[in-house]
């Protein structure tokens, strides 16, 4: 059978290119043999299931214990634990015959006994058996409430017994979050865990690695072996340097490259603007794991998290809270040794482009793409006086409305300006963003007919500001290694004018022109 790139469930390896899981959670097997509880945790579609299936076969293949795997995703929404305990037996059932001993084995659940269940149909299990239990629970934060308290205090209650009580010898729970993020009301004060003290047996909690740009090079090398058609070292750098190694992105590229853009004509070559038109196109067609992504910043505590990303301000962030290890563990940011910012430039693109969507679309009426050449001069330059003029214009007219239409008030004049300069992009030019938490600014490059303009985008938020910024757009085009730049000021002091806030005085520094323009 013809393998491909899998983007979709379980990976399978006689179907599907794919590396080792287990060298992605190093410590699992380990856990296991010393009969710990332990939890794994990883962002969606990274891998959870394919490394649950593998460990499931190992150990199965060792033949000194039992593995048995059981998905709880049926179990969603089920609060009630009169409900929940009883569902999650059944599932368990239901996941028996895929184990090598399950035809034989006979269970007479007290359905009734709904607070000691899930113990007993274990113990009843295990007795039954000739060799341990592994017992490995997927989507278990698909469980909450009462349902999941329920669950998590009898397997403590086995687990504490079971020198006297056969149980299942060891135990992972595994699903996108991290156990203290599992939807529970604990304490009155609480949406969430908060800790790990219904489960406080647990010995470690794991996590999936994305792979590393030497793992990519090996994932795509399966296709090369089986097809010939190379992936140059120069498209490995490419994608990594997109993704940092986030499993679905990897793969999802790949695939797009082969069998869209490529027809599966393997005869062709592979190029770096074919990575690039398969990012735009997933970004575009936003596929199930971008939906899902986009999906988590609606969510408050999500917002709380990006938003001072987004404006560089690191002052409202508490790198302790839950709130923020929730959105780290959801794989939607990374923590550098120098900055917060989002975990790829692929989301860090998406984020943008989601949150300014409706402001995109409501500018295609008001500034047609047929008006798009008034901002290019006879050379094809962009004029960035009569842009950014234009710009303000608008700014002064529609900004208090505008604002309000956005769930992230403090960065709505980021995302307002980045959807009006998306129309110069839509007419043939291309935005590079950079932003993170702790910059104090946002660094925009909009490229148009091979030429390159910087901007910097910064909300006036003390007398430093400008002196800030100035230093801070210095510093941006040193690295661009330019001479112009264009620095954006957002003044939203309540006791200012319009006619104290819009302005444009070009500046001086260190040999560089830099037009301070406020709004």
């Amino acid at each position: 059978m013809k393998k491909t790139f899998n983007i979709t469930g379980v990976c399978i390896a006689e179907r599907h290119y794919m590396l080792p899981p287990q060298d992605r959670c190093t410590g699992a097997m380990v856990l296991i043999r010393s009969e710990s509880y332990f939890i794994v945790h990883a962002a969606r579609q990274s891998g959870k299931t394919t490394l649950l299936k593998s460990l499931v076969e190992s150990i199965n293949a060792e033949g000194t214990s039992y593995a048995l795997y059981c998905s709880l995703e049926a179990c969603q929404g089920v609060t009630d634990p009169k409900d929940g305990i009883p569902a999650v037996v059944r599932r368990l059932i239901d996941t028996i015959h895929t184990f090598p001993e399950g035809k034989r084995l006979t269970f007479n659940p007290d359905w009734e006994g709904y607070t000691v269940v899930l113990k007993a149909f274990l113990s009843s299990l295990c007795r039954q058996l000739d060799k341990p239990l592994v017992l490995l629970f997927d989507e278990v934060d698909c469980m909450s409430e009462g349902t999941l308290i329920l669950f998590l205090r009898q397997l403590r209650d086995g687990f504490n017994c079971r020198a006297e009580i056969p149980f299942p010898s060891s135990v992972a729970l595994v699903g996108m979050r991290n156990i203290r993020d599992y939807k529970a009301k604990v304490r009155p004060d609480s949406d969430t865990l908060g800790s790990a003290s219904p489960f406080n047996i647990s010995a470690r909690s794991l996590t999936l690695k994305n792979f590393s740009r030497e793992e990519i090079a090996t994932l795509y090398a399966q296709h090369t072996e089986a097809t010939r058609q190379a992936f140059p070292s120069e498209v490995v750098d490419k994608v990594f340097e997109q993704t940092q190694g986030q499993p679905w992105l990897v793969n999802a590229i790949a695939k797009e490259i082969i069998e869209d853009i490529l027809g599966n004509d393997h005869s062709k070559s592979i190029t770096i603007d074919q990575v690039e038109q398969a990012i735009q196109n997933i970004v575009l067609r936003r596929d199930t794991h971008i939906d899902s992504l986009l999906e988590r910043l609606k969510e408050s505590r999500v917002r709380k998290v990006i938003e001072p990303i987004i404006t560089g301000t690191a002052g409202m962030l508490d790198f302790a809270s839950d709130d923020f290890l929730y959105v780290r563990d959801l794989g939607l940011i990374r923590q550098g040794s120098e900055k917060l910012e989002p975990s790829n430039p692929i989301y860090r693109e998406v984020i943008i482009r989601w949150l300014n969507y409706d402001a995109q679309e409501t500018l295609k009426y008001a500034y047609p793409d047929n008006n798009l050449p008034r901002y290019l001069n006879s050379d094809e330059m962009v004029n960035m006086r009569f842009l950014l003029e234009d710009f303000q214009q608008f700014w002064r007219e529609n900004s208090e409305a505008w604002v309000e239409r956005f769930d992230y008030k403090e960065a709505a004049p980021h995302l307002i300006l980045m959807a009006f300069l998306q129309r110069v992009v839509n007419g043939g030019g291309h935005i590079t963003r950079e932003y993170a938490a702790a910059t104090g600014r946002i660094d925009l490059l909009l490229e148009h007919n091979a030429r390159k303009y910087p901007m910097e985008l910064k909300l006036w938020e003390s007398p430093r500001a400008l002196k800030e910024g100035l230093e801070q757009m210095n510093r941006y085009l040193d690295k661009l290694g330019d001479t112009e730049g264009w620095l954006i000021l957002f003044d939203r002091r309540p006791n200012k004018t319009w006619e104290e806030k819009i302005s444009w005085k070009t500046e001086s520094l260190n040999s560089k022109t830099i037009h301070v323009v406020g709004c």
